[in-house]
This record gives structure tokens, C-alpha cells and sequence, in this order.
């Protein structure tokens, strides 16, 4: 059974009859059914009676209900009203758009809009690169989606991913001060969606795709990055790539193996697994098996997409082609970015010793952490309740306050790097242990560290580029 989770948080208002023991037996009721209560507080108090909102984190709506039916069956208790906690945080949406210059009078409306706003307007038709300094543009990025694979929940469309990119937005703002806004595009046409955000581009600096599927998402992002001169950047790959090589460079230190020597399989050649074996490959990897539904990629197959293909002929220089299951007998490393539950206790222990598991399926691991962690030395999750959460947002909101201070276009994958090193670094050799290879999300100077190595490369690159036209 799931544990309960702060994404499950429900407020249920309950009377009951007034005595010294009422809250405690509130609480006993709620934690045998198996939920995990957060606040007691007392609404009301009458003579007979009182009301209290008892708050407590569930796995689903159904165990919801339980709880409730066993307050209620409590002699004299009755649950008055459910509230979940989640729904009522998205109510009306997570962003709002305010002002950052005062409009006071009309002195201020003069400059702010007409007849002064026509100056600045003159300025940027004379000279269109102005417009990153004197817009929105110079801190404000798009997060484009289509729909077509919003976290583990799939094709489910633009206005039901809306939730996912607002909060991605907040996320931007919270940890790196980059005003970011969702953009949900009706179409999953790949020429429509280029054109539409080639069309939006001059409003934003910098275009982050989210959950577009693969391998569309591929060629989305090639194409806007040569046709566009601002960064685009797809977090489902290269976000992912980054933070996954932090925490293996880490949990590489905690039991002593290098890069270099490792044996690597990847579960799942889609848009995170392919950016992950390319970055992991950037970064001295040189025995890399990956493993999609039918089995091991090997050089003997032929494959549709040129991403499966250039897995193909850059890895698994053995030529391995049997399973995944197959593959794991004698691995160091496995990293999932796949399906749940695909791996069984079997396999794990058939790993090398000191063996590493990032199981990042979500919301469900492709293997239990609690039973990996009976052979494996080390293991992440994409979860954040189990240690090691392999988390995105450690990454991309530096990323982008980099690349927009850096005023740059091109993503490199030095830059790639420089990112995971510096995620990587802010866990201290005295804090690090198998249960803590990765810094929290929470942790501010995460954002600074990665913002300032991506200038850093930014400015190595300019320097060598000036160098060669010497």
C-alpha cells in the first residue's frame, strides 16, 4: 500500500461531543485508518459539542472516504465537511500577474503607458534588441506544453496539463525569480506547434517545452533551437539528465567506483532516457546498456527514430540483446525512467555489490525503494517521501536565471555539466551518505550555484569562440 502523501491532504470538520479526551480520540480514529495527522485545531467550542478540523495526509480518495467513515462511526461524532487541501490550493489558479512600477497618478500613467510608453516603442523599432532590456522579455519565460505527456498521466490534453505548468511557473518565480508563464497549446501538430511558438517568442526570453511526447518533442526542440534566438530547453530531457548526473556523481563517491568503469543500464529510450545517456556520456561514461519495451538497444536492430539509433551505436559495445532483467545481472548502476514496477527484488540482488538503483518512475518506482535498498547501496526515487528525491527543479530554475543573465542562446552541453557539477558540489563530504546524495530543493544557494556555473560556460565559450576567429 502507497504511503500517505501531502498530495493526498484532506481537512475534514468534525463535531463532536465536548470532552478532555475528544481530540485524541479524533487523532486514534484517523492514524488506525491508516492516515497521518498533520493538525488538530478547534473551531468552535459549545456546550455540549465542539468542532474541530482534523487535517491528515491520505494515498488516494478512497482511503479519503475511510477516514471519514470511521470518524463517523465514533458514538456522537459526525464529519461536516471534507475539504481537499490540493484542490483548494490550484482554486482560481496559482499565478497572477502584478505590476512592478507604481501607478499612482497621473504623472506615473503618463510614462508607464500613453504618451511616453510611444518613446521606448520608437526605440525598440530602431533597434529590436533593445526589447530585452526595456520588456518583460529580458526575465520572462514560456512553458509550452501540448498535452501529450503530462507527468505519468499521459496524453490527457492542454487544459488538464494547465495545473502542471502553472505550477512549474511558480516554481521559476520561488526559486530563481524568473517570471515564467504556461503556455497551453490546443495542437500537437508538430509543424503548428514551431510555428506558434516562433510566433509568441518576441514577448518571451527564453522557451521551456514540458511534457510533450517523445519522439515529437525531439524534433520540436531542434528545430525552435536553430530557428529562434533565444534558449529553448525541454526539462523532460535535459533537466532530468542534469539532476540525474549530480546524484550519480555523488552516490559514485559514496562506494568509490568512477564513471568511467561503471556498468550503466538505462530503462527507457524515450525523451529523459535519451538525454540522460547523452549527458552521462558527455561526462566519461563508457559502459552504458539502455533497454526499452522489447529488450536491450544494440547495433544489430534497426531502429524508426535517429535517437534509438544513435543510442545504438553509442552504447552497449558488447552488443547485448536480451533483456533488461538480463542486462541488470552484474550492473553497478540502474537508472528508470520508465514504467512502474517492472523490476522485482530478483533483480536487484543480481547487481553488482555496492550497486546504485535510481528507480524515477512516477509516481510509482519501477521497484520498491524499501526492497531495493535490501541489496542496493545506494537509491533515488523522483518521490519526495523517500530520501534521494532526483527533483528537476534543482536544475532548471538556475538554468534558466543563467542563461538569461548570460543573455546567451545556445545550450552546450558544457553547460549541461557545469550545471549537475554544481548541483553535485553543494552536498558537502561530511553530509554525504547513501540517504543523502543530493541536496534539498529547498536549499537557495542550489539555484545561485547552477545560475553562476552556466555563466561561467556561457562566458568559456564566448572566450574560446573569440580566440578562434583570431
Amino acid at each position: 500500500m502507497a504511503n500517505p502523501s501531502p498530495g493526498n491532504s484532506i481537512t475534514l470538520r468534525v463535531e463532536a461531543p465536548s470532552s478532555f479526551t475528544a481530540t485524541s480520540e479524533l487523532a486514534a480514529a484517523v492514524g488506525n485508518a491508516g492516515a497521518a495527522v498533520t493538525a488538530l485545531d478547534v473551531a468552535e467550542s459549545h456546550h455540549n459539542t465542539i468542532v474541530v478540523d482534523v487535517t491528515c495526509n491520505t494515498t488516494d480518495d478512497e482511503h479519503a472516504k475511510r477516514v471519514e467513515a470511521a470518524l463517523n462511526a465514533l458514538d456522537g461524532v459526525k464529519v461536516l465537511h471534507v475539504s481537499d487541501r490540493t484542490f483548494l490550493m490550484h482554486l482560481g489558479g496559482k499565478l497572477e500577474v502584478v505590476p512592478k512600477v507604481p501607478l499612482r497618478n497621473r504623472d506615473d500613467l503618463s510614462r508607464a503607458y500613453t504618451p511616453g510608453v510611444a518613446r521606448v516603442c520608437m526605440a525598440i523599432a530602431e533597434d529590436p534588441s533593445a526589447a530585452r532590456n526595456l520588456t518583460v522579455k529580458r526575465n520572462t519565460v514560456a512553458v509550452v506544453t501540448d498535452g501529450s505527456a503530462v507527468l505519468g498521466l499521459g496524453n490527457i490534453g492542454p487544459a488538464a496539463a494547465l495545473p502542471v505548468m502553472e505550477g512549474k511557473a511558480a516554481l521559476f518565480k520561488q526559486f530563481a525569480n524568473v517570471d515564467a508563464w504556461p503556455v497551453c497549446l490546443d495542437t500537437q501538430d508538430t509543424e503548428e506547434i514551431i510555428r506558434t511558438v516562433k510566433l509568441l517568442a518576441p514577448v518571451f526570453g527564453g522557451v521551456n517545452l514540458e511534457d510533450i511526447a517523445a519522439p515529437r518533442c525531439f524534433e520540436i526542440e531542434a528545430r525552435l533551437r536553430e530557428e529562434l534566438d533565444i534558449p529553448v530547453f525541454h526539462d523532460d530531457q535535459h533537466g532530468t539528465a542534469i539532476v540525474t548526473l549530480a546524484a550519480l556523481t555523488n552516490a559514485l563517491r559514496v562506494v568509490g567506483k568512477k564513471i568511467a568503469d561503471v556498468k550503466i543500464v538505462v530503462s527507457g529510450v524515450g525523451a529523459a532516457g535519451s538525454a540522460i545517456i547523452q549527458l552521462l556520456k558527455a561526462q566519461g561514461a563508457q559502459h552504458i546498456v539502455a533497454a526499452g519495451r522489447s529488450g536491450a538497444i544494440h547495433n544489430g536492430e534497426t531502429y524508426n527514430d535517429h535517437h534509438r539509433t544513435w543510442i545504438a551505436e553509442n552504447t552497449n559495445e558488447e552488443g547485448f540483446s536480451g533483456s533488461l532483467h538480463e542486462a541488470l545481472v552484474g550492473a553497478d548502476v540502474f537508472i528508470g525512467v520508465s514504467a512502474p514496477n517492472i523490476l522485482a527484488e530478483e533483480h536487484v540482488a543480481s547487481m553488482a555489490k555496492d550497486s546504485i538503483v535510481f528507480a524515477m518512475a512516477n509516481p510509482t518506482p519501477e521497484v520498491d525503494p524499501a526492497i531495493a535498498s535490501k541489496h542496493a547501496a545506494v537509491v533515488a526515487t523522483g518521490r519526495s517521501d523517500f530520501p534521494n528525491q532526483i527533483n528537476n527543479v534543482l536544475a532548471f530554475p538556475g538554468l534558466f536565471r543563467g542563461l538569461l543573465d548570460a543573455g546567451v542562446s545556445d545550450i552546450t552541453p558544457q553547460m549541461l555539466v557545469a550545471a549537475a557539477e554544481a548541483i553535485a558540489n553543494r552536498v558537502q563530504d561530511d553530509e554525504l551518505n547513501a540517504s543523502y546524495i543530493i541536496p534539498s530543493i529547498f536549499d537557495l544557494q542550489v539555484t545561485k550555484d547552477v545560475a553562476n556555473a552556466v555563466i561561467a560556460a556561457a562566458n568559456a565559450k564566448a572566450a574560446a569562440e573569440a580566440v578562434a576567429a583570431l
